[in-house]
């Protein structure tokens, strides 16, 4: 996604679900997020969509949002209705408004199935333009053994109470990270010295996540929740855009109802380029969904 410098964490505001003030929650299917993500079927295969500008940052649409668009398209285009994993290329930023999105059938098998899909835009001069491609293999998670063998370990951040959202920091900057208002965001204390002039140079990133209106998460949100925090770099120090080159998900299972606990990590930055790991923990403390990006940090 198209990360960039905050001057304080209230770029990054964020609202409480609805649910902590009593008020009805947004149920799947009937969210913001569903109906952002909606795509109209022009022909098998082929969808409209016009991408919403509540989920930009500046002006290029959030690259997790995108992702689940086009995760939502493979769900229709193949036998099978979940994302296991998917592999996406940025090849430009997107823009708010019209967009195509096509998507075929390369292999269909008994657990899983195989897709690839591609979003075009229009630029200035009329030519269309593909702003990502990826491949995916699709199956029924309901479907996966109960059988958990691991020495992976939910992340240590402290309770809700205990982090900073909108009500912690100064008044918002200008506005123009729109995807902010969209998200329930609560960041992990230990990893804000950026946001403090302070950064702690590990590189690290974790956050209670959730979607403001309260709608509980399923495999499409997953998408979204790798590619929501700040970017790591700027716990290395670093201020400027990192966008994303590659971005590879895995969902591993139907999140529980209640907020996730997302955690990033980097651990090499080299040539100009990071990869961030991700990690999604559920609210009964399975680990949901996983992700590798490979990031361009610009220096100097």
């Amino acid at each position: 996604m198209p990360k960039l410098p905050l001057s304080n964490l209230m770029l990054y505001r964020s609202a409480m679900p609805e649910a902590a003030t009593g008020t009805m929650c947004a149920g799947i299917g009937d969210s913001e997020f569903d109906r952002d993500t909606a795509l109209t079927r022009r022909e098998p295969g082929v969808y409209d969509i016009d991408l919403s500008a509540g989920w930009t940052i500046i002006n290029a649409v959030n690259g997790g949002y995108l992702l689940a668009v086009l995760g939502r398209a493979l769900a229709d285009t193949l036998p099978h209705g979940d994302p296991f994993t998917i592999s996406a290329h940025y090849l430009t930023a997107s823009q708010p408004g019209p967009a195509v999105v096509r998507a075929d059938v390369v292999r269909t098998g008994r657990t899983l199935s195989t897709g690839q899909a591609s979003l075009f835009q229009y630029d200035d001069q009329g030519r269309e333009v593909e702003r990502i491609r990826v491949l995916a293999s699709y199956g029924d998670l309901d479907s996966l053994p109960d059988d958990v063998r691991t020495t992976a370990k939910p992340p240590a951040i402290p309770p809700m109470a205990h982090c900073f959202g909108p009500e912690d920091g100064p008044a918002p900057v200008d506005g123009s990270s729109a995807i902010t208002d969209r998200l329930m965001l609560k960041l992990d204390p230990s990893t804000l010295g950026w946001a403090l002039g302070q950064p702690s140079g590990k590189g690290e990133m974790r956050a209670w996540f959730g979607l403001a209106d309260g709608r509980d998460h399923d495999p499409l949100s997953l998408l979204l929740a790798v590619d929501a925090l700040p970017p790591t770099a700027f716990e290395l120090g670093i201020k400027g855009w990192v966008p994303t080159v590659e971005l590879t998900v895995h969902v591993r299972s139907r999140p529980a109802p209640g907020p996730l606990r997302v955690s990033i990590t980097t651990r090499n930055l080299a040539g100009g380029f990071l990869e961030e790991d991700a990690e999604v923990w559920d609210s009964a403390d399975r680990l949901v969904a996983q992700s590798r990006q490979l990031a361009r940090v610009r220096l100097g």
